[in-house]
């Protein structure tokens, strides 16, 4: 498949203004000026980067709700959290924080911050160091390909603790990984067949409690 031929099947199902497909354009542009030096997807994901990465992200988007501050955890090189600040750029008070520890990878997402205009923050810190560091709180918390449910709900309990809800990006795993972390959290969430991966699920979580003791 041609990067012409993904990206054309990627905005059949994109569901954002012609602006914004400008601004992914940008975006992919860089991605892939960058990719030479960076390394910042899979290679064998580079022709596919407009259904692997824009519209698996982009699928986020009418599940966010009213959310207007979202944190987004691991953002590697920005998916889903940049994709989701290009998207919303013209709402309001809209802002994506985007948290990565590495150096050359949030140094690439500034760069489509600018250029693109995106209402995304970086902040290039370890996970933990920013959770316990961030005081302003979240209304959603976003991860894509970073860890297991449990580590998840671990990384982000400060921000869960304040009401923060959260739209999780996993696998075909996802069931187990489900059950091992209600061993130890009391959970109320859903799980969202993904649009772009036909093994893939959104965990929409909506309140998560530590129990005493986990």
């Amino acid at each position: 498949m041609t990067l012409d031929t993904d990206r054309q099947a990627a905005l059949r199902s994109l569901p954002v203004s012609r602006e914004t497909v400008g601004d992914f354009d940008l975006y992919v542009d860089a991605l892939q000026r960058w990719q030479r030096v960076k390394n910042l997807v899979a290679p064998s994901t580079l022709s596919q980067v407009w259904t692997r990465h824009i519209a698996d992200s982009a699928q986020l988007l009418p599940l966010l709700g009213n959310a207007r501050t979202v944190v987004d955890l691991g953002s590697g090189a920005g998916f889903p959290g940049m994709v989701l600040a290009i998207a919303n750029k013209s709402i309001p008070g809209f802002r994506v924080h985007l948290v990565e520890s590495n150096g050359r990878k949030a140094s690439f997402l500034r760069e489509v911050a600018r250029i693109t205009n995106a209402p995304a923050t970086v902040h290039a810190l370890r996970i933990e160091d920013f959770v316990s560091g961030w005081s302003d709180g979240a209304d959603m918390i976003t991860a894509r390909a970073l860890a297991s449910l449990p580590e998840l709900l671990d990384y982000s309990e400060e921000l869960l603790k304040t009401g923060a809800q959260a739209l999780f990006l996993k696998g075909q795993d996802v069931g187990q990984e489900l059950t091992q972390a209600t061993k130890y959290w009391n959970i109320q969430a859903e799980l969202i067949p993904s649009l772009t991966d036909s093994t893939g699920q959104i965990v929409s979580i909506k309140t998560a409690i530590k129990r005493l003791g986990g």
